[in-house]
Protein backbone atom coordinates (compact mmCIF):
# COMPACT_ATOMS: atom_id res chain seq x y z
CA UNK A 1 0.00 0.00 0.00
CA UNK A 2 1.11 3.65 -0.73
CA UNK A 3 1.96 5.82 2.09
CA UNK A 4 -0.67 8.01 3.26
CA UNK A 5 -0.55 11.87 3.31
CA UNK A 6 -1.47 13.82 6.59
CA UNK A 7 -1.70 17.50 5.66
CA UNK A 8 0.29 19.50 8.47
CA UNK A 9 -1.95 22.48 9.06
CA UNK A 10 0.49 24.97 11.28
CA UNK A 11 1.66 27.06 8.56
CA UNK A 12 -1.80 27.50 7.71
CA UNK A 13 -2.62 28.80 11.50
CA UNK A 14 0.59 30.59 11.30
CA UNK A 15 -0.39 32.75 8.16
CA UNK A 16 -3.61 32.93 9.75
CA UNK A 17 -2.32 34.26 13.27
CA UNK A 18 -0.24 37.58 12.05
CA UNK A 19 -3.55 39.04 11.49
CA UNK A 20 -6.74 39.11 14.38
CA UNK A 21 -9.16 37.41 11.44
CA UNK A 22 -10.23 34.44 10.48
CA UNK A 23 -8.38 33.54 7.34
CA UNK A 24 -6.93 31.95 5.93
CA UNK A 25 -9.42 29.07 7.29
CA UNK A 26 -7.54 26.01 8.88
CA UNK A 27 -10.80 24.23 8.62
CA UNK A 28 -11.69 25.62 5.40
CA UNK A 29 -8.37 24.04 4.12
CA UNK A 30 -8.05 21.31 5.84
CA UNK A 31 -11.73 20.20 4.53
CA UNK A 32 -9.95 20.62 1.05
CA UNK A 33 -7.43 18.72 1.72
CA UNK A 34 -9.33 15.12 2.76
CA UNK A 35 -11.86 15.85 -0.24
CA UNK A 36 -8.53 15.93 -2.82
CA UNK A 37 -7.47 12.89 -1.05
CA UNK A 38 -5.22 13.42 2.12
CA UNK A 39 -5.88 10.63 4.34
CA UNK A 40 -5.40 12.86 7.52
CA UNK A 41 -4.74 16.16 9.27
CA UNK A 42 -1.41 17.19 11.88
CA UNK A 43 -1.19 19.81 14.12
CA UNK A 44 1.20 20.63 16.47
CA UNK A 45 -0.82 22.86 19.68
CA UNK A 46 2.69 24.23 20.98
CA UNK A 47 1.98 25.97 24.47
CA UNK A 48 2.87 29.52 23.14
CA UNK A 49 -0.37 29.00 20.51
CA UNK A 50 1.98 30.40 17.69
CA UNK A 51 0.36 28.49 15.38
CA UNK A 52 -2.27 25.94 15.94
CA UNK A 53 -4.68 27.36 18.41
CA UNK A 54 -5.84 25.18 21.17
CA UNK A 55 -9.59 26.50 19.94
CA UNK A 56 -8.61 24.99 16.57
CA UNK A 57 -8.71 21.05 18.08
CA UNK A 58 -12.75 20.57 18.61
CA UNK A 59 -12.95 22.66 15.16
CA UNK A 60 -11.08 19.62 13.24
CA UNK A 61 -12.03 16.73 15.29
CA UNK A 62 -15.68 17.70 14.27
CA UNK A 63 -14.39 18.19 10.63
CA UNK A 64 -13.50 14.64 10.51
CA UNK A 65 -16.10 13.34 12.99
CA UNK A 66 -18.79 14.89 10.36
CA UNK A 67 -17.52 14.88 6.86
CA UNK A 68 -14.42 12.78 6.79
CA UNK A 69 -15.14 10.03 9.14
CA UNK A 70 -12.42 7.41 7.16
CA UNK A 71 -9.85 10.45 7.85
CA UNK A 72 -7.19 10.62 10.60
CA UNK A 73 -6.43 13.31 13.46
CA UNK A 74 -2.56 13.56 14.39
CA UNK A 75 -1.65 15.71 17.09
CA UNK A 76 2.10 15.85 18.15
CA UNK A 77 3.47 17.64 21.08
CA UNK A 78 5.62 16.81 23.92
CA UNK A 79 4.35 14.89 26.77
CA UNK A 80 3.41 17.93 29.25
CA UNK A 81 0.41 17.77 31.46
CA UNK A 82 -1.33 20.63 29.48
CA UNK A 83 -1.21 18.19 26.20
CA UNK A 84 -2.17 14.99 27.59
CA UNK A 85 -5.48 17.13 28.36
CA UNK A 86 -5.50 18.28 24.88
CA UNK A 87 -5.40 14.93 23.39
CA UNK A 88 -8.16 13.63 26.05
CA UNK A 89 -10.54 16.24 25.03
CA UNK A 90 -9.62 16.14 21.07
CA UNK A 91 -9.66 12.14 20.87
CA UNK A 92 -7.13 12.04 18.10
CA UNK A 93 -6.44 8.61 16.44
CA UNK A 94 -2.57 9.13 16.54
CA UNK A 95 -0.65 10.70 18.56
CA UNK A 96 2.88 11.90 17.91
CA UNK A 97 5.64 13.02 20.65
CA UNK A 98 8.45 15.04 19.68
CA UNK A 99 11.00 15.98 21.61
CA UNK A 100 10.44 19.62 21.22
CA UNK A 101 11.82 22.46 23.66
CA UNK A 102 8.63 25.01 23.87
CA UNK A 103 11.20 27.63 22.41
CA UNK A 104 12.09 25.41 19.02
CA UNK A 105 11.41 26.93 16.17
CA UNK A 106 10.34 23.55 14.40
CA UNK A 107 10.78 19.84 15.36
CA UNK A 108 14.75 19.55 14.63
CA UNK A 109 15.75 15.88 16.44
CA UNK A 110 14.30 12.81 17.77
CA UNK A 111 13.76 11.42 21.19
CA UNK A 112 16.89 10.34 22.45
CA UNK A 113 15.56 6.43 23.52
CA UNK A 114 18.32 4.97 25.98
CA UNK A 115 18.52 8.42 27.77
CA UNK A 116 14.19 8.99 27.96
CA UNK A 117 12.81 5.14 28.30
CA UNK A 118 11.12 5.26 31.72
CA UNK A 119 9.88 8.93 30.64
CA UNK A 120 8.24 7.76 27.52
CA UNK A 121 7.15 4.22 29.26
CA UNK A 122 4.43 6.38 31.04
CA UNK A 123 3.71 8.59 28.48
CA UNK A 124 2.96 6.12 26.14
CA UNK A 125 0.96 4.38 28.53
CA UNK A 126 -1.13 7.19 29.55
CA UNK A 127 -2.22 8.14 25.77
CA UNK A 128 -2.97 4.24 25.32
CA UNK A 129 -5.59 4.36 28.24
CA UNK A 130 -7.20 7.43 26.27
CA UNK A 131 -7.31 4.54 22.48
CA UNK A 132 -5.19 6.78 20.87
CA UNK A 133 -2.00 4.81 18.10
CA UNK A 134 0.96 6.39 19.70
CA UNK A 135 4.41 7.33 17.15
CA UNK A 136 7.71 8.33 18.24
CA UNK A 137 9.88 10.90 16.69
CA UNK A 138 12.70 8.81 15.81
CA UNK A 139 16.29 10.45 14.17
CA UNK A 140 16.69 7.96 10.97
CA UNK A 141 20.59 7.16 11.84
CA UNK A 142 20.34 3.53 11.23
CA UNK A 143 20.31 2.98 15.59
CA UNK A 144 18.66 -0.60 15.21
CA UNK A 145 19.02 -0.26 19.43
CA UNK A 146 17.08 2.54 19.97
CA UNK A 147 14.83 1.51 17.59
CA UNK A 148 14.15 -1.73 19.88
CA UNK A 149 13.65 0.66 22.94
CA UNK A 150 11.07 2.47 21.17
CA UNK A 151 9.33 -0.78 20.65
CA UNK A 152 10.01 -1.67 24.24
CA UNK A 153 8.34 1.25 25.68
CA UNK A 154 4.98 0.54 24.02
CA UNK A 155 4.64 2.56 20.84
CA UNK A 156 2.98 1.07 17.81
CA UNK A 157 5.12 3.02 15.38
CA UNK A 158 7.96 5.96 14.94
CA UNK A 159 8.16 8.86 12.68
CA UNK A 160 11.42 8.95 10.76
CA UNK A 161 12.65 12.77 11.45
CA UNK A 162 13.66 13.80 7.45
CA UNK A 163 15.18 16.96 7.89
CA UNK A 164 18.57 16.22 7.05
CA UNK A 165 17.13 14.29 4.06
CA UNK A 166 15.48 17.45 2.93
CA UNK A 167 17.84 20.01 3.75
CA UNK A 168 19.68 18.22 0.79
CA UNK A 169 17.63 19.93 -1.72
CA UNK A 170 20.56 22.15 -3.04
CA UNK A 171 23.22 19.19 -2.71
CA UNK A 172 21.88 16.22 -3.80
CA UNK A 173 24.97 14.50 -3.97
CA UNK A 174 24.35 14.47 0.19
CA UNK A 175 21.06 12.58 -0.32
CA UNK A 176 22.10 9.26 -0.96
CA UNK A 177 23.64 8.11 2.33
CA UNK A 178 21.17 10.45 4.44
CA UNK A 179 18.67 8.44 2.50
CA UNK A 180 20.31 4.65 3.05
CA UNK A 181 20.27 5.22 7.00
CA UNK A 182 16.96 6.40 7.11
CA UNK A 183 15.78 3.13 5.03
CA UNK A 184 17.85 1.33 7.76
CA UNK A 185 16.30 2.78 10.61
CA UNK A 186 13.10 1.93 8.68
CA UNK A 187 14.11 -1.35 8.35
CA UNK A 188 15.01 -2.39 12.02
CA UNK A 189 11.76 -0.87 12.84
CA UNK A 190 9.07 -3.11 10.35
CA UNK A 191 11.84 -6.29 11.73
CA UNK A 192 10.16 -6.26 14.97
CA UNK A 193 7.03 -4.59 14.01
CA UNK A 194 6.72 -0.84 14.01
CA UNK A 195 5.15 0.71 11.69
CA UNK A 196 6.89 3.92 10.31
CA UNK A 197 5.97 7.21 9.72
CA UNK A 198 8.23 10.23 8.09
CA UNK A 199 7.97 13.58 8.03
CA UNK A 200 10.00 17.33 7.74
CA UNK A 201 10.83 19.25 4.93
CA UNK A 202 9.79 16.58 2.29
CA UNK A 203 8.56 17.36 -0.62
CA UNK A 204 7.13 16.50 -4.39
CA UNK A 205 10.94 16.06 -5.48
CA UNK A 206 11.84 14.17 -2.39
CA UNK A 207 9.09 11.73 -1.72
CA UNK A 208 9.70 9.22 -4.55
CA UNK A 209 13.05 8.43 -3.63
CA UNK A 210 12.25 8.19 0.39
CA UNK A 211 9.14 5.69 -0.41
CA UNK A 212 11.28 3.61 -3.07
CA UNK A 213 13.75 3.27 -0.45
CA UNK A 214 10.73 2.28 2.69
CA UNK A 215 8.01 0.80 0.53
CA UNK A 216 6.65 0.04 3.30
CA UNK A 217 6.15 3.41 4.86
CA UNK A 218 2.76 3.73 6.57
CA UNK A 219 2.45 7.92 6.17
CA UNK A 220 4.14 11.14 5.99
CA UNK A 221 3.08 14.11 7.62
CA UNK A 222 3.89 17.50 5.50
CA UNK A 223 3.05 21.05 6.26
CA UNK A 224 5.71 23.67 5.51
CA UNK A 225 6.53 22.50 1.82
CA UNK A 226 2.88 21.73 1.01
CA UNK A 227 1.89 24.88 1.94
CA UNK A 228 4.24 26.68 -0.03
CA UNK A 229 3.62 24.88 -2.87
CA UNK A 230 -0.42 25.33 -2.02
CA UNK A 231 0.17 28.67 -2.46
CA UNK A 232 1.10 28.18 -6.46
CA UNK A 233 -1.01 25.03 -7.08
CA UNK A 234 -4.01 25.93 -4.88
CA UNK A 235 -4.83 23.74 -1.85
CA UNK A 236 -6.38 20.93 -3.85
CA UNK A 237 -3.95 20.21 -6.18
CA UNK A 238 -1.16 20.63 -4.43
CA UNK A 239 -2.44 17.77 -2.33
CA UNK A 240 -3.00 15.28 -5.76
CA UNK A 241 0.67 16.31 -6.34
CA UNK A 242 2.09 15.08 -2.83
CA UNK A 243 -0.49 11.97 -2.96
CA UNK A 244 0.83 11.04 -6.45
CA UNK A 245 4.48 11.35 -4.97
CA UNK A 246 3.86 8.88 -2.52
CA UNK A 247 2.92 6.69 -5.05
CA UNK A 248 -0.97 7.02 -5.14
CA UNK A 249 -3.23 7.26 -7.94
CA UNK A 250 -5.23 10.14 -7.84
Amino acid sequence: MPAKLSVNLNAIAMLRNRRDLPWPSVEALGRIALASGASGLTVHPRPDQRHIRFSDLPVIRNLIDDDFPKAEFNIEGYPTEEFFELCAGAAPEQVTLVPDDPAQATSDHGWDFRKHRAFLTDAVARLKTMGCRVSLFADGDGDAEAVKIAKAVGADRIELYTGPYGGCYDAPERAAPILEALGQTADAALAIGLAVNAGHDLTVANLPALVKRIPDLAEVSIGHGLTADALEYGMAETVRRFCRACGQKV
